[in-house]
């Protein structure tokens, strides 16, 4: 078996691990930013196997440059995302926030009338 039949190469920007819809990216954002092991991923990701852990980080290895472009084109992507949904917030997000900050408000003059009371 070759490494890359371990994968599913939908689109430049979309491996997944065969069989699975798990992108190569999300177990490498937990192996290499949050530095766990492959044996904690594998419990994080129940479709997955231990191999199949494995094969992806080795697979990682082997092409350090390119998937590390991935990876960095994936957070930039998600970052932007963030971004977006940030300027314009769906309208529940927005009524949750406004709720928040009237909570908050209330929080800070409740503790004004005690101080000054």
């Amino acid at each position: 078996m070759q490494l890359e039949d371990y994968f599913e190469f939908l689109a430049p920007d979309d491996i997944r691990v065969k069989g699975t819809r798990v992108g190569i990216e999300s177990i490498l954002y937990e192996y290499i930013y949050r530095q766990r092991s492959p044996e904690e991923i594998v419990k994080h990701f129940y479709t997955l196997t231990l191999e199949q852990v494995y094969a992806t980080i080795l697979y990682y290895l082997h092409n350090k440059e390119t998937v590390s472009q991935y990876l960095a084109d994936w957070l930039e992507w998600g970052h932007q995302q963030r971004k977006a949904q940030a300027l314009n917030p769906h309208p529940a997000a927005a009524r949750l926030q406004k709720l928040r900050e009237a909570k908050e408000a209330q929080k800070k003059a409740d503790v004004s009338k005690i101080s000054h009371g």
